[in-house]
């Protein structure tokens, strides 16, 4: 009975581990997509594109030190 209580506990705390780590992700990347300001280090390039869910325009906005890329609504 030990181990079938076990065996229930060590997968809800796995699943309780994976709902919380997606949560965090899913935050930064959303904070990060929705942002109102642009990082000083980063630089606007010509790229321009569509948002196919919500038909918007976005523009790409690079850092050269990392390679980080951002999308920044016009």
């Amino acid at each position: 009975m030990k181990w079938i209580l076990g065996f229930y506990g060590i997968q809800l705390f796995i699943l309780l581990i994976l709902v919380l780590g997606s949560r965090f992700i899913w935050d930064r990347r959303f904070k990060a997509k929705n942002m109102q300001k642009v990082p000083k280090d980063f630089i606007r390039t010509n790229e321009v594109s569509i948002d196919p869910t919500t038909n918007k325009r976005l523009v790409v906005y690079f850092n050269p030190e990392t390679g980080e890329r951002l999308y920044k609504e016009e």
